[in-house]
């Protein structure tokens, strides 16, 4: 007959070296905080599980929560509990809290990773925007032979009204210049 207590209070122990700055017991739970590695930015996601040994475990799978949470959407946090029930299927029979953690661990550095292609397909994103705007800005109307002679005749007429302009601006100048004849 297995002694459930002595594997629990073994695989306790190892968890405490294993995880001694995340690692906090409240008999007769515990708690454990899986950090992701830092991503862009020094951005990580921070998940902190809560265990609770069941009378058979590891016959039988451990209560498990996500207790808090940082830096994830529900989504995310869907996709852990998800995968620790997997792991805690395929687990059954051995110890699993470090595989379960292990395995969270994975996923937060995933979903770190995730944050940081979907901020790159932003920025693309946003470049080609720019740059779209920026060729509506050079791109005008298509010439066509009706387009031209329309602006050239309005161009005809504005050049015309600018010569007639100087022309009196010259005449009037001119009365009152003596020629040389009569100076």
């Amino acid at each position: 007959m297995t002694d459930y207590g002595e594997e629990q209070r073994n695989e306790l122990e190892a968890l405490e070296s294993i995880y001694p700055d995340s690692f906090t017991e409240n008999a007769p739970s515990f708690t454990i905080t899986v950090t992701s590695e830092a991503g862009e930015n020094d951005e990580t996601v921070q998940t902190t599980l809560k265990f609770t040994y069941s009378e058979k475990y590891p016959d039988e799978a451990p209560l498990y929560e996500i207790f808090s949470q940082e830096n994830l959407e529900d989504n995310d946090v869907s996709d852990i509990l998800k995968l620790l029930a997997l792991q805690a299927e395929e687990n059954l029979g051995m110890v699993m809290i470090f595989t379960l953690v292990t395995a969270v661990q994975e996923k937060l550095n995933e979903i770190v990773d995730q944050i940081k292609t979907r901020r790159e397909e932003e920025k693309k994103q946003k470049e080609k925007e720019a740059e779209d705007a920026e060729k509506q800005l050079f791109h005008g109307t298509p010439v066509t032979i009706e387009n031209f002679l329309s602006w050239k005749a309005k161009f005809d007429a504005e050049l015309l009204e600018i010569k007639k302009k100087r022309m009196k601006e010259e005449e009037q100048a001119g009365k009152n210049k003596l020629s040389g004849m009569s100076l």
